[in-house]
């Protein structure tokens, strides 16, 4: 019974924070490139994708069109669980007009395509952190891709982990906090969830670190 003041009171929460925030989405299903996460709507518009790596050689695809130039912001974050310290995502943009990579990729771009791929720091380096308020979570910050593209037609960011630990990471992608409608319910309804941690796929006590957005 106690559990439910708790959650009545998460969305408040959600309710008040849903003009306010980037938008939460939970990864329930794979991303894989046969069915992406499809970003419809304003790219630009602030997103967070709550997705994991299932296995070390996951790879998580997101998908949106470009019909006129636009900034594109994207970035990847880590929740400070144990296990964690040296989760270090990678990400790649990938698009029409973009410059061929020499990178080695663990998947393949598109005909006609380039993509520009954007590098973690190394194991063991020390990362800076920060806490998120709407989530109440501390992670570790990452990588960040900031750039005006204008082809038009269909792009993809790729996400992937190539030091293979798999885990729990964020897809931040956008930077307008401008929420339609329908993402004010979405974020009514995943804000409680990411609150109560059940984005999650590993304990993750954070009681030793200062809380925030309460």
């Amino acid at each position: 019974m106690r559990k439910l003041p708790i959650i009545f009171m998460l969305l408040l929460l959600a309710i008040a924070n849903s003009t306010l925030a980037h938008v939460p989405f939970i990864e329930h299903f794979d991303f894989t490139e046969k069915k992406p996460f499809r970003i419809w709507g304003d790219v630009e518009n602030s997103k967070a994708i709550y997705a994991w790596f299932k296995t070390g050689e996951d790879v998580d695809v997101y998908r949106f069109k470009v019909t006129e130039p636009l900034r594109l912001l994207v970035s990847s974050v880590v929740p400070i669980c144990q296990g964690y310290e040296d989760l270090l995502p990678w990400f790649a943009v990938v698009g029409p007009g973009l410059p061929e990579t020499e990178e080695t990729l663990p998947f393949d771009i598109p005909e006609g395509y380039g993509a520009v791929v954007v590098k973690n720091l190394e194991p063991g380096e020390s990362r800076a952190t920060f806490c998120e308020p709407f989530g109440g979570k501390h992670y570790y910050s990452g990588p960040l891709f900031d750039q005006q593209v204008s082809e038009p037609g269909t792009w993809y960011i790729y996400y992937w982990d190539p030091y293979e630990m798999g885990g729990d990471y964020v897809a931040a992608i956008g930077f307008k906090e401008e929420p339609s409608f329908i993402e004010q319910i979405i974020s009514m309804i995943y804000t409680p969830l990411i609150r109560l941690n059940l984005e999650l796929h590993t304990q993750c006590p954070q009681d030793d670190l200062d809380p925030c957005g309460w």
